[in-house]
């Protein structure tokens, strides 16, 4: 397995229950695919560069992970789906193992 670290940003003023379900979808997404999350850390509320869909705020989480290659398509797509995240972002990580 490599190692991935995966950024998305919610509506900041979504409801605490929509961002754990949010979060719960992302991590048995993962979770799914065989893949073992390492570390989980919210970052709460960051200003974004530019607007998006009106919004000039974000709430931010990271998550650490590692899964197979071929798994990180099908977690793409489904965090495209997904109504809750409005922007996200997965980067290999090679200076981790």
């Amino acid at each position: 397995m490599k190692a991935y670290e995966l950024l998305f940003f919610i509506n900041p003023t979504a409801e605490e229950t929509e961002r754990d379900a949010t979060l719960e979808r992302v991590n048995s997404t993962i979770t799914a695919q065989n893949g073992v999350i390492d570390n989980l850390s919210n970052w709460g509320r960051r200003r974004l560069a530019y607007e998006i869909d009106k919004l000039s705020e974000g709430d931010y989480t990271l998550i650490d992970f590692h899964a197979e290659p071929a798994s990180i398509e099908e977690m793409s797509r489904v965090l495209r789906i997904m109504d809750g995240v409005k922007r996200f972002m997965i980067v290999a990580r090679p200076d981790r193992n």
